[in-house]
């Protein structure tokens, strides 16, 4: 494509759109976020686990993997590396001695707390655009739509705009209009 043919995209569009910001902040966080968590075992994997383990999210083995939205054999690997590593234990469940609770050692804490660090500089650089306000109300609201999508599922919206539609009174259903 030409420099020219360029010149027909609406930039005002382009920022509005929801996607395109996202992927944008998305590429330029991952990209220095990637050198700061190379070497936990486990990349970026690695450093949810361990800030699971050290907030206490990590309950056991197997809801930390479904939680994180990792196959079950993979997050074995994944916590063994973390093991030998010395950033976390994992420890006998007191109501499930077959379960493992994930725990964060006193080490994994302290390298939490230097990779959380450089990840806020990190950070900084990608929200400059914006005061310093601005930057934490920006990720105070980030952090809430993130706890929650998965109540705005849309495929739920969805289905019960279709059950609504299908229960009602014939007479008010919306018409289908005639394809030709």
């Amino acid at each position: 494509m030409t420099q020219a043919a360029n010149t027909n995209v609406d930039h005002t569009e382009l920022q509005a759109d929801l996607g395109w910001a996202l992927g944008v902040l998305l590429r330029g966080y991952a990209k220095g976020a990637q050198s700061v968590i190379a070497d936990v075992p486990g990349g970026p994997r690695g450093y949810q686990v361990l800030t699971s383990a050290v907030d206490g999210a990590a309950t056991t083995q197997l809801a930390l993997a479904n939680k994180l939205g990792i196959d079950r054999t993979v997050m074995t690997y994944l916590l063994d590396d973390l093991e030998k590593a010395g950033l976390i234990e994992r420890k006998p469940d007191p109501a499930d001695r077959r379960a493992r609770r994930i725990l964060a050692t006193e080490a994994g804490r302290a390298r939490l707390c230097a990779l959380q660090r450089q990840l806020r500089h990190i950070e900084d650089r990608v929200l400059g655009a914006l005061a310093e306000a601005d930057r934490a109300r920006f990720r105070e609201m980030l952090q809430t739509v993130a706890v929650n999508i998965d109540a705005q599922d849309p495929l739920h919206d969805a289905c019960s705009v279709v059950e609504q539609v299908a229960g009602a009174d014939p007479a008010t259903r919306p018409r289908r209009r005639a394809v030709s």
